[in-house]
């Protein structure tokens, strides 16, 4: 030890307690922030560990709580809708804000496949993480009952029913597809098609509810050759709006559930000599990036994307500095945010 009372190494949270006058203990609870702890004694506590430079083992600290500093993002979608869909992307912006003044590290896996759903309930199944993040869950997805039974305080984005059991943060998707549909009434759109995304994940079937309601309340019936199930894709888009066409041919609007999904639409139409707006009106769901980018810019239900990624991890820290065992598979808060309508020149 040197003439400062220090070993010439990396200093140790002895050293900080011998040069603070206090035991190992007291300056473990200062470090950690414990309210146990006299002002006289945190000040002593905090000038020795300016003095001497010390830097808390993190790793260390993780362990003796029983943690490890690190929540899963996790997304059971293919790689390449993960990539191709603003949604995700956004999603990961509003986790990665709430956790910017945190020591949690995300970690980002996409489980897609079934190869992929078995790699991570492993990885799981060792709680190498203190929480999970789950989005765009389909019904019959048993990742949620997976986690319960692991212990693993959960999240979700989406609810897979109106019953949903797990904490989670959506939006309201069918008053922002219904509003959608108004948008076009009130334009003198008679004939109305729909593009749904798939009817096992509940936000797709809500947003179907809300263009039937909204027709239903304007006293129009709803003719389901009007209504084509696609994929979120943009591909799957187009596809559906072929359809529409061969069904349909005189119709003059289309709501598709996602703007990945009416540029495919657009695609389409565009194909098949349609004008946009002055033939057939269009509008999309998500306002993302790629709404803003379309010719012409695409009218859209805005959803606040990142801040249901904002809120579901403050959801999910509060879960996990509350308890360590049984709240994952407990009934938790459902949180619903508002979209509204951003009228552009496709509608």
């Amino acid at each position: 030890m040197n003439g400062n009372g220090r070993s010439g190494g990396r200093p140790t949270l002895e050293e900080v307690a011998v040069r603070a006058g206090v035991g190992r203990g007291t300056v473990s609870r200062v470090i950690n922030g414990s309210s146990k702890v006299s002002e006289q004694t945190k000040a002593a506590v905090e000038a020795a560990v300016t003095e001497l430079g010390y830097v808390p083992n993190r790793a260390a600290r993780a362990l003796a709580a029983n943690r490890n500093d690190a929540i899963a993002l996790v997304i059971p979608e293919p790689e390449a809708r993960f990539f191709a869909e603003p949604y995700f992307s956004e999603v990961v912006r509003g986790v990665g804000a709430a956790l910017a003044e945190t020591d949690i590290q995300l970690v980002l896996t996409l489980a897609g496949s079934d190869r992929e759903r078995r790699r991570l309930a492993q990885y799981l199944s060792g709680h190498r993480v203190d929480g999970v993040l789950l989005v765009s869950v389909h019904a019959g997805d048993p990742l949620p009952e997976l986690l319960a039974e692991l212990g693993i305080p959960t999240v979700i984005s989406g609810r897979r029913s109106a019953a949903e059991t797990l904490p989670c943060v959506d939006s309201d998707n069918l008053a922002g597809a219904a509003e959608a549909v108004r948008h076009l009434l009130d334009r003198g759109r008679r004939t109305i098609a729909t593009i749904t995304g798939p009817l096992d994940v509940y936000g797709a079937h809500c947003r179907l509810d809300g263009y039937r309601q909204a027709l239903a309340a304007a006293g129009r019936p709803v003719d389901e050759r009007l209504v084509a199930v696609a994929d979120f894709t943009e591909e799957g888009g187009r596809r559906a709006m072929r359809e529409l066409l061969e069904r349909s041919p005189a119709l003059d609007a289309v709501f598709a559930s996602s703007d990945v999904m009416a540029a495919g639409a657009r695609r389409e139409l565009r194909a098949a000599g349609r004008r946009i707006p002055q033939d057939v009106a269009l509008v999309g769901f998500d306002d993302s990036v790629v709404a803003r980018h379309m010719d012409p810019p695409l009218t859209s239900v805005r959803q606040p994307i990142e801040e249901m990624g904002r809120t579901m991890a403050r959801m999910l820290l509060e879960r996990v500095a509350g308890r360590r065992g049984s709240a994952a598979s407990a009934g938790g808060p459902a949180v619903v945010l508002p979209n509204r309508l951003v009228v552009r020149e496709s509608s």
